[in-house]
């Protein structure tokens, strides 16, 4: 079940080269543009590379068993 008034946003991390998924729910009258630059000063580059890296590592001997007849 989603919440229905958060709000999914991309912004972009020059110091990663990247964009980053971010997940709010602002107030009605909330500077969009002023969170989202504070939010890309905050955010954490180790973090994000460790956290990529990993999701894309293959572990060795974890692929699938083929059931013998």
């Amino acid at each position: 079940m989603a919440i229905p008034n958060i709000k999914r946003f991309r912004p972009f991390c020059p110091t990663c080269n990247e964009n980053f998924t971010l997940m709010a729910v602002l107030p009605k009258d909330a500077n969009v543009d002023a969170y989202l630059t504070d939010a890309v000063s905050r955010h954490d580059h180790k973090a994000f590379q460790d956290a990529k890296a990993q999701m894309n590592k293959v572990r060795v001997g974890q692929q699938k068993q083929q059931k013998k007849k």
